[in-house]
């Protein structure tokens, strides 16, 4: 007769040990504060789920089933998946949402498996991991060039807009993260010879960087730059209210060109083209954080730096998906600009 025991529970477990450290990376490191907060949301999810459809949620000892209770066992993971996976799908979301949750369950049963030693099947394997390709979106070098140059403009934006347009274009130079950016000091900044230079140790991946910067960028640094060494050089602001900040800055920067976004449901591509107002989305509806980091990168492809060179700055290893990612998108730019040039040579 098969055993089982309630799984929310164990989830729960599974959240502390990550936090506490008696769980940690499989190089030894502890569990960032990110995969943490991913996992209440993947609790929270299958608390939801179950409430709402009644689906008990368990784990049962497998090691002492008998071939037709193991296929039991298999049925029903497989139904829970198909359930899950449904439930997320109707509420909303897309797929790499949805496959963020399933991967993070399968590490749940790999705790349960190597860290507390229960044998549960392995089901986990029958789990499949959607992926979608979602479309970088960037700043144009003029966009940026803008941003950093027009007088006007700056002086004619309240201070909280001023001051998210500063960061971002830090950002939109350094290829920092946004944890990263509101983490510097004066420590993080070194004079040599009359230049500046940015060091820095990725608090996501652990990599250093020492980047020579821009007038520019040293003017901002020199505009916020406290007086303690130990002060922040920006003072911290929620992630919500500085996108929502980026995206006001935007607007008034004029960058208001329609855009289409495209999102995967099941491998089937859904058209975004609609802002939470229902007008058309335009392009500075869909800035945020995220794109200072994706700007540096592909501005600095863009304008020529090899790659090796890019990849060593940003901290994104040879192996590396998501810097790929930014190559493609700096080649379709390089193509657009080659075909303009083809243009003019085939009129004589």
């Amino acid at each position: 007769m098969k055993k089982s025991v309630a799984l929310l529970p164990l989830f729960g477990q599974f959240i502390r040990d990550s936090e506490t450290g008696k769980r940690l990376k499989k190089n030894g490191e502890k569990i960032t504060q990110g995969s943490i907060d991913n996992y209440r949301y993947t609790l929270n999810n299958l608390q939801k789920f179950s409430l709402d459809s009644g689906f008990e949620l368990r784990i049962c000892d497998a090691s002492k089933l008998n071939r037709r209770e193991l296929l039991s066992e298999k049925n029903y993971w497989k139904k829970f998946y198909k359930n899950f996976t449904e439930y997320l799908y109707k509420n909303g979301c897309f797929d790499n949402y949805v496959g963020t949750n399933i991967k993070l369950i399968r590490a749940f049963f790999n705790y349960l498996k190597y860290d507390r030693d229960l044998p549960t099947g392995d089901f986990q394997r029958l789990f499949y991991v959607r992926k979608e390709d979602v479309g970088i979106l960037v700043l144009s070098p003029e966009q940026l060039k803008f941003l950093i140059h027009d007088p006007d403009f700056d002086r004619g934006l309240p201070p909280a807009l001023r001051r998210a347009k500063d960061v971002f274009v830090f950002g939109c130079t350094t290829g920092l993260r946004f944890s990263d950016i509101f983490r510097l000091t004066n420590k993080n900044f070194a004079q040599e010879n009359g230049d500046w230079y940015l060091r820095i140790k990725s608090k996501k991946t652990k990599t250093y960087s020492f980047v020579k910067l821009p007038q520019y960028a040293v003017d901002i640094y020199k505009l916020y730059r406290p007086k303690s060494s130990i002060t922040a050089l920006f003072k911290p602001i929620s992630l919500f209210i500085f996108n929502r900040n980026l995206k006001q800055m935007g607007e008034k920067a004029g960058f208001t060109n329609p855009i289409e976004m495209t999102r995967e449901r099941l491998g089937k591509t859904k058209r975004m083209n609609k802002n939470p107002n229902n007008k058309q989305l335009r392009f500075c509806d869909k800035m945020s954080s995220h794109m200072m980091r994706r700007t540096a990168i592909t501005t600095l492809l863009i304008l020529g730096m090899p790659e090796h060179l890019v990849r060593k700055i940003s901290g994104h290893s040879h192996a590396s998906n998501s810097f790929n990612r930014y190559v493609h998108y700096a080649q379709a730019y390089i193509d657009k600009e080659i075909d303009k040039v083809h243009k003019k040579l085939e009129v004589y």
